[in-house]
């Protein structure tokens, strides 16, 4: 028998850069939203540790905070308040974006998976950690083929248009929310809107590898709508989020 015919082409047979230094995965194409286990353990530690550093820096629990007051601000009911808020904005923000580039990927007919990148998330960790500022470089999800440029614009477009989506969908909610209640709903659709608000924006600049570069050159004009969109509704949400509803204020009460 044959076996060149039937073995499984693995991420050792492609260049590094392929698959971001991470080998044993397989390349054959899953069924749209189908997920690889390595591919699933990339995404749930990416989502663990981006949590806990978005916890940090969302509960004021960061050494930097602390040595501001004297080491006697640390709190672990803040830590826990701000555990419960990060991971919702994590998993509506980070996973509905990585999701929303594999499954379109998926639908132009490329092998798709997540990989993420230690050093940037190491980095993202100790920062929000040290200063309690994050700075998220978590990975990204790879595709092999051969897409033509409308296709890698529009798989690239897919990740910030879903956090825009989620935006749009929740920011009427939180407006009509503000003032009227101070309780754990509105805290919630505060944070689903600032973080997915705040990934859309981030992700459409057109510099480095971040996805406005790769939208910016199939289409001009989409990147621009975009980016003013996403920029208009982080200004219209920003005031309510730094007076009243930002989270840093919001649980110390």
């Amino acid at each position: 028998m044959a076996a060149s015919s039937s073995r499984k082409q693995t991420l050792r047979d492609i260049s590094p850069r392929e698959y971001m230094y991470f080998p044993k995965g397989i390349l054959e194409m899953g069924k749209p939203g189908q997920f690889s286990r390595l591919e699933l353990y990339h995404i749930i530690t990416a989502m663990i540790i981006l949590t806990i550093a978005f916890t940090f820096a969302l509960s004021r629990n960061s050494i930097l905070m602390m040595a501001v007051s004297n080491f006697s601000g640390f709190s672990l009911s803040r830590l826990g308040q701000g555990l419960q808020f990060s991971l919702v904005g994590i998993v509506s923000a980070f996973f509905c974006h990585e999701l929303s580039h594999k499954l379109m990927a998926q639908r132009y007919g490329l092998w798709s998976e997540f990989r993420m990148y230690p050093k940037g998330l190491l980095f993202s960790l100790v920062l929000s950690v040290t200063t309690g500022f994050v700075f998220a470089t978590p990975g990204a999800v790879m595709f092999r083929g051969e897409p033509r440029i409308f296709e890698e614009g529009k798989i690239a477009m897919a990740g910030p248009l879903a956090n825009m989506v989620i935006t749009v969908i929740f920011l009427p909610l939180f407006i009509f929310f503000f003032n009227k209640q101070t309780g754990s709903m509105m805290m919630t659709i505060g944070i689903i809107c600032l973080i997915n608000c705040i990934f859309a924006v981030f992700n459409l600049f057109p510099f480095g590898p971040l996805d406005g570069v790769k939208i910016f050159k199939w289409s001009p004009v989409v990147w621009a709508s975009m980016f003013v969109i996403s920029t208009c509704m982080l200004v219209i949400l920003l005031p309510f989020a730094l007076r009243d509803i930002w989270i840093i204020n919001m649980i110390t009460t």
